[in-house]
């Protein structure tokens, strides 16, 4: 009689991690959220911005910037041109693929946002909807 060896090979474990995003933010953004930030006091080094996405504007969405001193469980984690971007898992799949820039004309200045998310917006581009 001959022994027979049962062998099983187990299943290499599965790991699960929130997909990946992609954000821009052109020089010129940057230098201005820098010295906001520099402006700020006591900002400890793992501050930086979170940008997300609430509910209103004419069109649905609107864009939120606001400095944090810490990131969020959850956060996606973002150094774009020297600046640490915070963004939550909501906003993230209406923020994947943003250009963010700073903008100087004749009406003023101020943050523009390309989103390749967007299907419609207002007029004044302070609202999207996706």
């Amino acid at each position: 009689m001959s022994a027979t060896t049962n062998t099983t090979t187990a299943a290499p474990p599965v790991t699960t991690t929130a997909p990946a995003m992609t954000m821009e933010v052109t020089e010129s953004a940057a230098v201005e959220i820098q010295k906001f930030m520099a402006s700020e006091e006591g900002l400890p080094e793992t501050s930086g911005l979170r940008v997300r996405v609430v509910p209103g504007g004419c069109s649905g969405f609107q864009y939120s910037l606001n400095i944090e001193e810490d990131s969020r469980q959850g956060d996606h984690i973002l150094n774009e041109n020297g600046v640490r971007l915070f963004v939550d898992m909501f906003s993230a799949q209406y923020l994947d693929g943003v250009r963010i820039d700073y903008v100087t004309g004749v009406m003023g200045s101020g943050f523009t946002f390309t989103n390749p998310n967007a299907t419609g917006g207002c007029g004044c581009g302070s609202s999207f909807t996706a």
